[in-house]
Parts: C-alpha cells; structure tokens; sequence
C-alpha cells in the first residue's frame, strides 16, 4: 500500500511524457487527479498566549473514513520558546517534476520572529514527522543580513528560496535566503545587486516569463506589538508589489497599489505560461490583477473592492474586510479570499480575469456577528449582521484566515489565527480560548461555499492548553505550495 502523500514513481503525465519521474506532477491540472488529502500539517503557536512552551506542528487526520477524523493524531514541538511559526513550503516541489532523483521529504518551517529556520523530516513517517535540522538565527543575520523569514518555495534549481521582511533589528527590507534542497546549508541570498525594495512578505515566481514578483507587509519591529492606526500615513505598511528579473536577480520594477494597502499573498495562475495573477491587500482590502504588458513590464488594477462597513464599538469607525489570504484553483477556475475581520470566505469565477464575478459566500465568525460587541451603522452590502456561526455546540471564535484547498477543488479548509499579536488585540477570544480549523464544501460546478458540520478541529482543547493554528499543507503538495516551470 502507498503511504499517505507518496506517489508512484513512474507517472504518466497528460502531456504524454512518461518514464520516471520527480516529485509532485506535471502540470496542474495532472495535480487536480492526485489522491485525497488524508492528513495535514499545520503550525500551532503559542506565543502571546501566556504559556512559556514551544510552538509546534500539527498532523491532522482529514481522512472521513478514519475513527481520528478531524483530530490531531501527532504533534512535534520546536526546541525553544517564542518562534511564531507561521508559513511553511517544501524542499522539493512540482518544479523539480522532470528530476526523479529529486523528492519531497522535507518541510520548511521558519519562525517569523525568532528567524530560527526548522527543517522536518516527513519521510520517515508522515503522519509523525520528526525534527531533522534548525538553521540558527544568527547565521542567517550574520551571512544574509534579513531577518523575519516568511514564505518558502522550492526553486527548479534544488534550492530552497524563503522571502523575508526585514533585516536583523526589525527594520523593513525585502530579500530572499537561500538553502541547499538536500544538506539545508545556508547559501546566502537570491538577491543581486544593491537596490532592494523597502519591505517583504510574500512571493511568486514565473521563469517562462522572467519574473518573480514580491509583496510587502510592513516593517516587523512595529508589527510585533499588534496593529496601531496611528502607524498609518507614516510608511510602515505596505503599498508596493516588487517585480524581480529571474534571471539576473535584481529589483527593477515598484508596482504601486496605494498607501498602507499591504499587499499580502500573491497568486499567479497556474498555467506557467500565465503572465498574469492576483494579489489581496489586506488594510484596503482589496484584490488587485498583475499582468505583463505589450513592452514587457508589469502592471497591476484593481478588480475587487470589499466595501468597509460603518461601525460603532470598534478601534475605527470604519471596519475594512481585511483580506489575509487568498488562493486560485488549480485549473485557474475559482479564486478564494478571507476575509478576516468581516468574517466571510469568498468564492471568484475568474473565467475572465480582468472581471471576477462572485459566486460563493459563507460566514465563519469575525468581528461583526449579532451580539458582539461591534454594532454595524451602515453597511452596503448586508441587512443585518450575520449569526454566529456554531458548530457542533461551538461558537467559532476568531474570523477565517489561512485557506487551503484541496487538489480537486471541493474542499476548502480554513483556519482562523493571523498572527498572534494581532490576534490578541482584534480577537482576545482566541487567546482563550484558541483558534479552530474548519472545512467548506465547494460546489465546483456553479459556485457556492457551505460549512461541513461534520468538521471541527477545536485547538482550544491540546495538551498544553488553548494554541493558535495557522497555514496548512498537505503531504503531497497543495495549491499554494506547488509551483510549475
């Protein structure tokens, strides 16, 4: 019997190649035919919430067949104290496809405010990974000269590339490290040359057409502490989408989409001959479309505006959506994002990308529900404000957050922890009582979002007490983590 998240190793691809082959598939519509997701990993973290213990990473059974069903069948804590983990990629992905001494065994975990960089062996036995190596700190302060690591991909190269949001002492700055696939040496960066661009987040690449492209947060030392309105108008928050040349690894392109936006996660299509893709800014919350034009920079338009709602009993007097994640299906159909603060995951019929039209929508919590303590003034697009959402006798606390969906695009799981700070300040309920992982049917047919009653991971419940969960990656690689050249 295969294990959980292994694949054959000769694969016959639709393109009609055969023979044997790498890791992950071909194309991404070869990836949409893969097995069922049986289990997950996810980050839980418990920094902010009080308790002096490790974050660690869980597996989570995801298989409806199992008798663990939507529980937490393993959990590998880090060795210290205070990491944030947060995103985490692979050391071989579907870019490393056509190279079948290339496999996908290792997991890369970086803590975004230790800079500590966890690599975990999921070979030996996926469904009880075990820590293999940890990056210190001060070696990648000392040879990279950035710190905060967030977003990890794997390179066709058999490197691993992870972006970061500032340097050693907190202060903005976009950059790259990057780790050897196979031994986790530290290289150094990707980056060439002397200009860079003034903050980092999140990032995607496309080497048909040259290009990687890369989003910008805000500067850590004043994120750390949670969100501040009065930071606002003063350059810590995003506003750029920075284009890179692949080839020779320099900044040659700002793409502005507006003060304090904070462009967070960025999506090209799948297709990679695509040149064109989405962003969401999560402080305006709004999507942006990035496409390639005739003279071969880029460009980016707005192509969804989630209106802010007038509130009373808020920080502001105006709530903004507050998009924290999005993700594209793998045959490039569908878009989703969360909408944090709001509470709502949305579902985009992106068939013409310049005019994504809605067609799915459930609320998951968040800061406007009945009975809160926000009263809703004036709102354009809802009558009233939305019941909580219960499961299972469970009041959700939080609002959606990281979306993960599955390789044949029915189900949607979402998780609804940001980063703790932020939790802490926004949704103190959380800290109490811990965050949750839900799941969402996807008609793929027509559109439309619904819950799964059936489904609920309640993170208020571990052994160490309440924890905070965030982004989810399955074994055999996911849509947001499998990129192809």
């Amino acid at each position: 019997m295969m294990e959980v998240g292994s694949f054959p190793p000769q694969v016959k691809s639709s393109s009609g190649k055969c023979g044997s082959c790498g890791p992950g598939y071909a194309t991404p519509l070869d990836a949409m035919k893969g097995p069922r997701e049986e289990i997950i990993y996810i980050p839980c973290i418990y920094r902010n919430t009080g308790k002096k213990i490790p974050d660690f990473l869980a597996t989570v059974d995801v298989d409806p067949k199992s008798p663990t069903y939507s529980q937490v069948i393993h959990r590998l804590p880090m060795p210290n104290v205070g990491d944030e983990l947060h995103h985490s990629g692979w050391n071989i992905c579907s870019s490393c496809h056509g190279d079948p001494t290339k496999s996908r065994d290792f997991l890369i975990l970086p803590g975004l405010v230790s800079s500590r960089i966890h690599v975990v062996d999921v070979r030996t036995d996926p469904r009880a990974p075990r820590l293999h190596k940890v990056v210190n700190p001060e070696d990648v302060f000392w040879k990279c000269d950035l710190g905060y690591p967030h977003t990890s991909h794997c390179l066709g190269s058999g490197e691993i590339m992870i972006s970061t949001l500032g340097d050693p002492a907190g202060n903005g700055k976009g950059g790259f490290i990057l780790l050897d696939a196979e031994t986790f040496e530290l290289k150094g960066t990707w980056q060439r040359g002397d200009e860079v661009p003034p903050m980092g987040y999140d990032f995607w690449y496309q080497p048909r057409h040259n290009v990687l492209i890369s989003t910008e947060w805000g500067v850590p030392k004043f994120l750390g502490y949670g969100f501040d309105p009065s930071d606002l108008g003063k350059g810590r928050y995003g506003r750029r989408l920075n284009v890179w040349d692949w080839s020779s690894r320099r900044y040659v392109q700002a793409i502005d989409v507006g003060e304090d936006s904070a462009p967070l996660e960025i999506r090209f299509l799948h297709d990679p001959d695509a040149a064109q893709g989405f962003v969401g800014c999560t402080i305006s919350s709004a999507v942006h479309r990035f496409y390639k034009t005739q003279d071969g920079t880029w460009a980016a338009h707005k192509v969804i505006q989630v209106p802010s709602k007038k509130v009373q009993g808020w920080i502001l007097p105006e709530m903004p959506g507050f998009i924290t994640d999005i993700l594209i299906s793998l045959d490039d159909r569908f878009l989703y994002f969360s909408n944090w603060l709001h509470g709502d995951v949305r579902q985009y019929d992106i068939s013409d990308p310049e005019r994504p039209k809605l067609v799915g929508q459930v609320f998951v919590g968040g800061s406007v529900t009945e009975g809160g303590p926000v009263t809703v003034c004036e709102d354009e697009e809802l009558r009233s404000q939305p019941e909580p959402l219960v499961i299972q006798g469970k009041k959700i606390p939080g609002g959606p957050q990281m979306l993960q969906l599955s390789l044949d695009g029915k189900r949607l799981y979402v998780s609804t922890s940001l980063y703790s700070a932020w939790d802490k300040q926004f949704y103190p309920d959380l800290i109490r009582e811990g965050s949750v992982l839900l799941q969402l049917d996807v008609d793929t047919a027509r559109g439309g979002l619904a819950v799964n009653p059936e489904f609920l991971l309640d993170f208020g419940k571990e052994p160490g007490g309440p924890c905070l969960a965030h982004e989810m990656r399955y074994p055999g690689g996911d849509c947001t983590s499998d990129i192809w050249v």
